[in-house]
């Protein structure tokens, strides 16, 4: 599908519902005591604009894996789940994604690669886990090759940017693995294995679920100490404590402006509504011939 650019009008109202979901989001996590962070280019935004990259349009946090296996305990307990519903990988049905998604379900954002899933369209936040990781040696290619494992099993897609051997030796696990029960088992597994090295008392942090790209690096645990809070669009926001390490580290002169021409954000979506529910689709733009 040929990608799509975003309207200015689109963009700002993925924006405001972006923010009103990040906003909820901090009050749930404030009051049951969970930690998170503004990562990526809200992170970036936050320091260099005040709030959101003008071109960017939407909101991720990095959450340690302890909260964030509180978080999917507490949110379909204690959240407004009328409003905003929790997603992550699970034994039914192969969602496409390696982490939790928080939605707003009064709004639209159907993504192109998901176009044929019954699950919650509304627009979403990525939830992303960090943890803990050895420094070097056997242990951490261990730990990166079960990340990948579990990124190839829940998602249920070779690498297509990675090269052709890689994208064969995918293809070649997948054939193996057979069915997605089978595979989500194992996906279950790897993460298991992925993520024993504790969070609190870590000398590095890695992100595992976030390509292959990010998870090489392993951050000093320095910057994950604490929260930060700054301004963001007029609320104030968690960041990594040493967040100018972290965005170097992961992003290089995050300080200096990208050329005019890359200032814009290529989504390959179906439809995006800020103000629709997602539902009124079904069927239509979305999940078209499954069955009830």
């Amino acid at each position: 599908m040929e990608k799509k650019i975003l309207t200015e009008e689109t963009r700002l109202g993925l924006q405001k519902r972006g923010l009103e979901m990040a906003v909820y989001f901090r009050d749930f996590c404030c009051k049951h005591g969970l930690r998170f962070y503004l990562c990526g280019g809200c992170c970036i935004g936050s320091l260099r604009h005040g709030g959101f990259i003008p071109w960017d349009d939407d909101v991720d946090v990095f959450m340690p894996r302890p909260d964030y296996e509180k978080l999917i305990a507490l949110w379909p307990k204690e959240a407004d789940t009328r409003r905003y519903g929790l997603q992550l990988p699970n034994e039914k049905v192969c969602i496409r994604n390696q982490f939790v998604t928080i939605h707003c379900n009064d709004s639209t954002f159907i993504k192109a690669y998901q176009q044929d899933l019954d699950i919650n369209h509304g627009i979403m936040m990525d939830v992303l886990p960090i943890d803990g990781c050895p420094v070097k040696g056997l242990d951490r290619k261990m730990q990166k090759l079960f990340a990948l494992l579990y990124s190839l099993m829940v998602v249920e897609a070779a690498p297509e940017n990675h090269g052709k051997a890689v994208n064969l030796a995918g293809r070649l696990m997948l054939f193996l693995v057979p069915g997605h029960k089978l595979r989500y088992r194992l996906a279950k597994y790897c993460e298991k294995q992925m993520s024993k090295w504790p969070f609190d008392g870590a000398s590095f942090i890695t992100e595992l679920c976030s390509g292959p790209h990010y998870m090489q690096y392993a951050y000093p645990a320095a910057c994950f100490a604490g929260q930060r809070w700054v301004e963001f669009e007029g609320e104030e926001m968690p960041i990594p404590e040493d967040a100018e390490t972290y965005l170097s580290m992961a992003f290089g002169d995050w300080k200096t402006l990208p050329p005019e021409e890359e200032r814009v954000i290529h989504h390959e979506f179906v439809a995006i509504q800020p103000e629709v529910p997602y539902l009124i689709h079904r069927g239509v733009l979305y999940a078209k011939g499954v069955k009830e």
